[in-house]
């Protein structure tokens, strides 16, 4: 009875937020309260709930200094050389931007915080989405992806689960699995690839007004430096609302050409920009904002390389690094009051819909570990396993995966799954190792769940709806994921 309404309560919430009828945060309390009282546990709702918030709170802290602290290194230029080096690699092409938007989250996904690579990767790329008119769940689609393979990092805190849970040394787990992981990522980068000539195909190259067409992608020179002052908040001139579209596209371009292209702006995590488009008013990174702060620049990159090393080494819990964090930038660049207010309040919009949806998801999981419903699924899936498998536990554990952390939180799969699956391997001769790798496969997937806080700072920064995500990018992430298992079994990994 539990499984079917574990099930059930899962598909309900997928369904009406993929259809629009409710939003993310309203699903995520309504449904799990509702089959709460199906499964005839209506009266401890409110021990679960608060057992479940308990559980998240740290998670809900850290989200939000974690964006104070990397929206005000936004404010402050850290990030800007780099964000000037993919733009430039850009120039007008759309599949260099869709390229782009994967290196870019590739390269910051290094933090090992997804909230932190989805604000920069945003910040960075929306406005020139925005000029180009390229379709934005591209965007956020690629970001995901991207993020998820190299959310696999042991500091990234699936591998850490796996190894603890498993009680395994975090790196034998993590580092014969780089081979298949880099294949992981190629294949991200191919993907942008494939999706950024679809774009050029739809949109085709671009020029600004009055600006001769460039002949082919790579004669855009005259274009690059306004595109870039487009991305960057400083462009003189703003794209033409009928794009002009080179003799190396093909295709119409029609102004709106989809939903997301006409999507309002996000909010602006530098809480400066002086790029906007009179259409749409978005701001991007103004290379003048007055919140920049050149002089401090080496020492933003040392305390974040310094807050970094604390989160690798663990000297204190990441929420504690954060805090801490958060207040030593926002004391040290802006040490007059009135800028302090105005930088908490610039990014006191990402803040709260984080936190809203972390304390939201709390009543999901909560229902769901609380009744028991997370428990008879996992064993339900794990007894469905036919006997003449045993041998290939490896294999099931990866396929596995893919759902299971998809519709279940890391914690939940890894302290409470992966130990039975271990067993289960164990008895017919597989290492524990093996199924501690396989288990890591499902993450390029598991970073669009709704589950995870992280994908809101996204979709809400790039004003894409959770649904339309969604339905982009789970058949993509869940391709990589597989691709990622089929290199690992090839290379022997697993």
């Amino acid at each position: 009875m539990l499984t079917f309404l574990g099930f059930a309560m899962i598909a309900t919430f997928l369904v009406l937020i993929m259809m629009k009828k409710m939003s993310p945060i309203a699903a995520l309390v309504l449904i799990p309260a509702l089959f709460c009282v199906f499964a005839g546990k209506g009266a401890h709702l409110g021990d679960y709930v608060i057992e479940g918030v308990g559980k998240l709170a740290p998670t809900a802290a850290m989200l939000m200094f974690a964006i104070v602290y990397f929206g005000l290194m936004i404010d402050v230029g850290l990030f800007d050389p780099i964000v000037r080096g993919i733009l430039r690699f850009c120039k007008a092409d759309p599949m260099r931007v869709v390229v782009g938007t994967a290196v870019l989250a590739a390269i910051v996904s290094l933090d090992g915080d997804g909230s932190t690579t989805f604000m920069i990767t945003v910040s960075a790329m929306y406005p020139l989405y925005k000029r180009l008119g390229l379709s934005l769940v591209v965007m956020t689609g690629v970001a995901a992806t991207a993020n998820g393979v190299m959310n696999t990092l042991p500091w990234g805190g699936p591998t850490a689960r796996a190894a603890t849970a498993l009680k395994l040394d975090a790196a034998d787990i993590f580092v014969p699995m780089i081979p298949a992981l880099a294949v992981g990522l190629l294949f991200v980068f191919a993907l942008a690839y494939v999706l950024g000539l679809r774009e050029r195909r739809r949109v085709g190259v671009l020029s600004l007004p009055g600006q001769k067409a460039p002949e082919d992608v790579d004669d855009v020179e005259d274009v690059q430096e306004d595109l870039v002052g487009a991305a960057t908040g400083s462009a003189a001139q703003t794209v033409s609302a009928g794009p002009v579209v080179s003799g190396a596209a093909t295709g119409p371009a029609p102004a709106a050409a989809s939903a997301s292209a006409s999507a309002s702006p996000p909010a602006s995590p530098s809480g400066a920009g002086s790029g906007s488009d009179p259409e749409d008013g978005f701001q991007g990174l103004d290379p003048d904002r007055p919140t920049l702060r050149p002089r401090l620049y080496w020492f933003n990159a040392g305390l974040t390389v310094a807050l970094l090393t604390a989160m690798i080494m663990e000297w204190l819990p990441i929420p504690v690094l954060f805090l801490l964090g958060a207040a030593l930038a926002l004391t040290v660049n802006f040490p007059h009051m009135p800028d302090q207010k105005a930088r908490i309040a610039a990014h006191a919009d990402n803040v709260l819909n984080v936190a809203g949806m972390v304390f939201a998801a709390a009543v999901f999981t909560g229902v769901l570990t609380g009744t028991g419903m997370v428990k008879d699924m996992a064993d339900w899936l794990v007894g469905a396993i036919p006997e003449g498998m045993g041998p290939h536990m490896a294999l099931v554990t990866g396929l596995l995966s893919l759902p299971l952390t998809y519709f279940m939180s890391n914690d939940g799969f890894y302290f409470g799954v992966l130990p039975v699956l271990a067993e289960a391997g164990a008895a017919h001769g597989v290492s524990p190792l093996e199924i501690a790798r396989a288990s890591l496969v499902g993450q390029a997937l598991h970073m669009s769940s709704p589950l995870v806080p992280a994908v809101y700072v996204l979709v809400g920064m790039a004003k894409v709806e959770f649904g339309d995500h969604t339905r982009f990018t789970v058949k993509w992430a869940a391709l990589t994921s597989l691709v990622v298992l089929a290199a690992g079994m090839l290379f022997g990994i697993i």
